[in-house]
């Protein structure tokens, strides 16, 4: 095995109507990055974000980014297919 440090900073924001950030957090990783652009892996369960709009919000507030979505992502994803599928389709 080879030595190597592995280090995911993760940030998460709770709130009522914190979905509004989006566009802000956005584009400060374009600042701190230097990207041009970005894609986005939208990914997703069942149905329940459409049917309480929450998809439609956050789609509006990407308007203008390269959206790749995966749906259907089942509660503790396994290993095979959901983490597999969302490889391939970042690749």
């Amino acid at each position: 095995m080879q030595n190597f440090d592995y280090m995911t900073p993760t940030r998460l924001i709770f709130g009522k109507e914190s979905i509004v950030k989006l566009p802000e957090v956005l584009a400060q990783i374009h600042r701190t990055t230097g990207h041009s652009g970005l894609r986005i892996l939208l990914t997703y369960g069942g149905g329940s974000i459409k049917r309480i709009g929450l998809y439609d919000r956050v789609m509006e507030l990407l308007k203008g980014y390269d959206i790749v979505e995966l749906s259907g992502i089942q509660p503790n994803p396994k290993y095979e297919p959901s983490v597999l599928d969302g490889v391939r389709l970042c690749k």
